[in-house]
Parts: C-alpha cells; structure tokens; sequence
C-alpha cells in the first residue's frame, strides 16, 4: 500500500524545508534555517541505602539558532543592529550615557516569534498565483524573545558562500499550536487547531 498518497487520504508528513519564520520583522526569504524549540527537566535524587530515586524538577526551554543570508537591500546586519540598538544598547560616548538592555526593550525590539512548517495545499484567493496556497499544519509561537547573540559571519577570499549572519534567540517559554486554544484550523487533516497570528484560512467546505 501506498503511504501518505492521496488515494488513502492521510496528510503528508512535515517536510524540513517547508517553513516560514516570523521574526523582528525580517523577510522570511532570507531565513536560511532555524531550530525548533526545545526543553528539558532539572531533576532532584534521593538516595536511600542501595537505591537511587529521581523527581522532575524546573522545566528550562532551550535557546534557538537562526541562520540569515545578508542581503545588501534589505541589510539583514543593519536590521539585527538596529534590534540591538532599539533593545536599549549605545555606544558609551561619555559617563554621562547609562542607557542600559532591558528585557521590555529587547522582547519590543524582537517582537512576538513565530515558527510555522507548511503541509497542506488548498485552493487560494481569487487571482493569487498558480490559484494554490499553502496551510501551516505546525506553529511555535516563542514568548518574551530577545537576542542574546548575533555573529554577523565570516569573510574568506577562497569562499564562494552568500554571507550569513547567525543568531541565538532565548525566550522563557513556549507553545506549540496555543496550546489548541483557538478554533481557527491549521490545515485539513492535521486534527489540531491553531493559535492568534496565522492569517491564512483554509477553506473546509
């Protein structure tokens, strides 16, 4: 039998290079690759005579990497730059500058982050191109995100390589589909709704 076909009406599975990153405002087509959020548990042991015993602990979420292409128009570096600036960075000019990075300034400048992965095809707008849209079937949505690193890239005169800028993103939490609290479809099939921020609507008729 065949698997994920048309024919015996199962979804496709989620493919890695089918995604979309809302982030700070940047094009999403210069978003070259980005890790999915992750966490771990902390873990307290008791030990009595010859056992040992464990118990979860705190739930500590992982930061994610993103990699950009810089492009000259629009200037992915002055972008991520003016990120860091509007976070609350300047250069000292005299002691009298105390400006200082805060976390309500950082997560503004970011803004909310949003990872979706795309799966299924449905029929678009009227006059959209080739007359097929494609429905997120997965949505990350980070909370309180900030910047906690940028490497804007490496220069080698025997690289042929787009430059790329690097990125590492902490956030303190976050949910995967909100937590299926909205009634708004991901896509058909996927059998999970999705949360506030994805505009399109897949057409269930």
């Amino acid at each position: 039998m065949a698997f994920w076909s048309v024919t015996d009406g199962v979804p496709a599975p989620k493919r890695n290079y089918r995604w979309l990153l809302y982030l700070g405002g940047i094009p999403q087509w210069i978003c070259k690759k980005v890790t999915k959020p992750s966490f771990s548990l902390s873990e307290a042991e008791h030990t009595y005579l010859n056992h040992k015993f464990y118990y979860p602990g705190r739930v500590e979420w992982s930061t994610i990497d993103v990699t950009l292409v810089d492009p000259v128009s629009p200037d992915a570096s002055a972008t991520m730059y003016t990120i860091f600036r509007n976070s609350g960075y300047t250069p000292p000019t005299d002691q009298f500058d105390t400006m200082t990075v805060s976390k309500g300034k950082a997560t503004a400048a970011l803004g909310q982050v949003r990872i979706q992965q795309l799966g299924v095809e449905f029929a678009g707008p009227t006059g959209s191109p080739g007359g097929q849209r494609t429905a997120p079937v997965e949505e990350w949505v980070l909370y309180n995100s900030w910047v906690k690193e940028v490497k804007f890239g490496e220069l080698d005169y025997t690289s042929d390589d787009l430059t790329e800028i690097t990125l590492t993103i902490r956030y303190d939490y976050a949910k995967l589909n909100q937590d299926n609290e909205s009634p708004t479809p991901l896509g058909e099939g996927a059998g999970v709704p999705a949360g506030p921020g994805i505009g399109d609507q897949v057409d269930q008729s």
